[in-house]
C-alpha cells in the first residue's frame, strides 16, 4: 500500500503533539491520559520521534498502542487497564531523565521502548538503580546484552552479532568475503561502534580484508566525501554500519554517484529501505521481521494495522506490539506486575508467539529473545507491484532444524554478569 508523502506527515505531526500533550500533563503531576483511573497497569513507553530515527519511532507507538488498546478492550490485565505514557525519548540524556520522572512522577510499573541503543543505555541505568523492569524494544547492540546487563533490562530485539551472522552467511555464500577487500562506513555512536567490531570479526574470520572504516555522525547529509574516498579505494564490497535514516542516504546517493561496487549492510529497517527506493538498493541485509511472512498471527497483525493505520507495518510495529504481548502474558501468568515475579517468568524461559513460525523465548543469563531472523535482498528490476513490494526476503534463519541460539553470542564468548 502506497500513502502519501503529506499522509506521513500528518501522522508524524500528530505523534510529536502526544508526545508534547504527555510530557506537559507529566509536568503537573497528571499521566497521560486524561482522567485516569487511580487502579491501572501503567506503563512507560520511550522512544525516538525526532532525528535520525524518527521515522522508525512513528511505528513503535502505533504498534505498541495497537497492542494496548486490544488489551484493554478484552478486558485488561488483572481487571485492570493498561496505561500507556508514550514519549519522545529525544537523546540518551533526556531518555534518562524522563524514565526516572515516569518511575517518581507517573509512578510507572515497568519502562518499554527505544531504539537508539546509546538512549537504552540510560533508560537500562535508571531502571536497576529504581529496580524497575525495563523491556528494551529495539536497541540492538552488543555492550547492553554484554558488559551493561543488569538484572532488571530484557532485549527483545535481534542483538549486532546476530545482525552480522544472518547477513554475512549469505554474503560468504556468493563469495563476497573471502580474500575480498571490504570498505566499511560506521555510524559514530555506541550501535554502530559495536556493529563495526562485530563485523569486522566476521569478515577476519571467513578471509576478508577491511581496507577502510569510515566513521559517520548521525547527522551527517551529504556522503559526498566517503564516496570519493570508496571510488579511490576501488573495493571489493562496500559494507555499511549504518543506522536509521543513514542508510537511506546513503544508498540513494550511491546510485546517484554511479560506483558499482557491491554494498551489503549489517543493519537496514524496512522503513528505510522502502524510502531508499527501488533501483537504489541492493546487496544483502538483515531483519527481525517482515509484512510478507506467512504465519496466521503475522497475517492478521498486518491485516489489523493496515486497516487502523493506512500504511504496512514495518518491523518496529511488529517489535512493539509483541512485546507488550509478551508483558501482558508475564502479568497474566505470574497474576501480578511486581518486578521480582515478572523477572523470575521472564528468566524461566518461557515460550512466547512472536507470530513467526517458531516460539521465542529469554535466555536466564543475558536477558535476549531467542527467535528467527531473515536476510533479504532485492527482487529483480520489474517484479515490484509498489513501492513498497521491490524487497525479497529469504528463510529464517537459524533454520527450522537448528538450534535458536545458533547465531547468537555464546555465554562462553559474553561479558555479561548479572
Amino acid at each position: 500500500m502506497e500513502v502519501s508523502k503529506k499522509h506521513l506527515n500528518r501522522q508524524r505531526r500528530t505523534l510529536l503533539k502526544t508526545g508534547a500533550l504527555v510530557a506537559g500533563a507529566s509536568a503537573l503531576g497528571y499521566s497521560a491520559l486524561a482522567g485516569a483511573q487511580a487502579n491501572t497497569i501503567k506503563i512507560g513507553h520511550l522512544t525516538p520521534l525526532t532525528g535520525f530515527l524518527g521515522a522508525l519511532g512513528e511505528y513503535a507507538v502505533q504498534g505498541i498502542k495497537m497492542a494496548a488498546e486490544e488489551i484493554n478492550a478484552s478486558g485488561g490485565l488483572l481487571g485492570r487497564q493498561i496505561e500507556l505514557i508514550s514519549e519522545d525519548s529525544v537523546n540518551p540524556q533526556t531518555a534518562s531523565s524522563k524514565a526516572q520522572r515516569m518511575i517518581e512522577q507517573n509512578k510507572v510499573q515497568v519502562l518499554m521502548g527505544e531504539i537508539n541503543s546509546a538512549s537504552a543505555l540510560t533508560i537500562s541505568q535508571v531502571a536497576a538503580r529504581n529496580k524497575t523492569l525495563f523491556m528494551s524494544i529495539g536497541a540492538r547492540s552488543d555492550a547492553l546484552r554484554g558488559k551493561n546487563c543488569n538484572r532488571y533490562t530484557f532485549h527483545v530485539d535481534i542483538p549486532v552479532t546476530v545482525m552480522v551472522n544472518a547477513a554475512g552467511e549469505a554474503l560468504v555464500r556468493q563469495g563476497l568475503v573471502k580474500g575480498k577487500k571490504i570498505f566499511a562506513l560506521t555510524s559514530d555512536y555506541l550501535f554502530g561502534h559495536d556493529l563495526s567490531k562485530a563485523a569486522k570479526a566476521f569478515f577476519s574470520r571467513n578471509g576478508g580484508t577491511v581496507i577502510g572504516d569510515e566513521l559517520v555522525p548521525t547527522d551527517l547529509a551529504d556522503f559526498s566525501p566517503q564516496l570519493l574516498k570508496i571510488r579511490q579505494a576501488r573495493p571489493d564490497l562496500v559494507a555499511t554500519n549504518l543506522g536509521g535514516n543513514q542508510v537511506t542516504n546513503f544508498v540513494k546517493q550511491y546510485a546517484e554517484f554511479g560506483l558499482s561496487f557491491p554494498v551489503a549492510g549489517f543493519n537496514l529497517n524496512t522503513a528505510d529501505a522502502w524510502a531508499a527506493g527501488e533501483g537504489n538498493l541492493g546487496g544483502i541485509w538483515p531483519t527481525v521481521w517482515h509484512h510478507e511472512l506467512k504465519t496466521p498471527g503475522s497475517s492478521a497483525f498486518v491485516e489489523k494495522f493496515t486497516k487502523k493505520y493506512g500504511r504496512i507495518p514495518e518491523n518496529h510495529a511488529w517489535i512493539e506490539y509483541v512485546s507488550l504481548m509478551m508483558m501482558a502474558q508475564a502479568i497474566r501468568e505470574t497474576k501480578s506486575v511486581d518486578t521480582d515475579k515478572l523477572i523470575a517468568y521472564f528468566e524461566s524461559e518461557a515460550q512466547f508467539d512472536v507470530l513467526k513460525a517458531r516460539k521465542a523465548y529469554f535466555r536466564s543469563w543475558d536477558h535476549q529473545l531467542m527467535q528467527e531472523a531473515y536476510p533479504f535482498t532485492v527482487k529483480p528490476k520489474g517484479q515490484a507491484k509498489n513501492k513498497q513490494d521491490f524487497l525479497l526476503f529469504g528463510d529464517a534463519v537459524p533454520a527450522a532444524n537448528e538450534p535458536l541460539e545458533k547465531l547468537a553470542p555464546p555465554k562462553s564468548a559474553s561479558e555479561c554478569k548479572m
